[in-house]
């Protein structure tokens, strides 16, 4: 037979949904090195101090990044397919960039990822979620935002390496859900977004934040803004143009 809960647990377990939240907790790091430096992130070495235990944990050091669910009129969401090597596949997903630009603010980068990859713009822009893509493996951070009153941009911008052959489409909000559940769509800020977006639309996008929200970069996000070379035993030198 189970045991009862304790008078606290109890209390934890009728708090009101408002109040779920995830705790910020920063271990002590008694040791940090780089053991690879690579093209776009780096993977870091951490010895932490939990108190009782120390550990040692390896992550994937990101620069953090935003994505764009833009949303026209139809309710149809844009989607870019393109390729993305790790899974050998070409995915959908939402248009999307690192926050890798010094002085760039992430509402700035969003912006013009849309335009670099869709050669669209919007005119009302909201947050939408801050996702942890991977917390037990990688420090990367995502804030998507929600694009509204959408229009061509004036001029298309030329594209390279894997965007080059960028497929663009606008597809049904239901539909994209749709394709998620069935496990025909695998891209986790896209499967996210659009789960988010069905859940608030019925509340006309009220729990969405103002666009110029903070995002805090936190000490944890580590990795230089600017381009960087090698060294021992980290990647190869970086090549002069930036990686999205």
């Amino acid at each position: 037979m189970p045991e009862p809960l304790r008078s606290d647990a109890v209390d934890r377990a009728r708090r009101p949904v408002h109040d779920l939240a995830d705790e910020p907790y920063a271990g002590d790091v008694i040791g940090s090195e780089v053991v690879f430096r690579g093209r776009v992130w780096d993977v870091r070495r951490d010895t932490v101090d939990l108190g009782e235990t120390t550990v040692v944990r390896e992550y994937v050091d990101h620069t953090g990044a935003v994505a764009v669910l833009a949303l026209d009129d139809d309710d149809r969401v844009l989607l870019i397919k393109q390729y993305r090597h790790p899974i050998r596949c070409r995915d959908w997903e939402l248009p999307a960039g690192l926050l890798d630009m010094s002085g760039e603010t992430p509402l700035q980068a969003a912006q013009r990822e849309l335009a670099e990859e869709a050669d669209v713009v919007a005119g009302r822009w909201n947050t939408l979620l801050d996702l942890a893509s991977s917390p037990g493996g990688s420090n990367e951070v995502i804030r998507v935002y929600l694009a509204r009153d959408v229009r061509p941009a004036e001029t298309a911008l030329p594209r390279e390496e894997e965007e080059a052959d960028i497929e663009v489409r606008w597809v049904p909000l239901d539909e994209v859900v749709r394709g998620a559940l069935e496990r025909r769509l695998r891209n986790a800020p896209l499967v996210a977004a659009v789960l988010a977006a069905a859940a608030s639309r019925a509340t006309g996008y009220a729990p969405s934040g103002v666009p110029d929200q903070a995002f805090e970069r936190g000490s944890w996000l580590t990795r230089p803004l600017e381009p960087h070379g090698s060294a021992g035993q980290e990647g190869p030198e970086p090549p002069a143009e930036r990686v999205r």
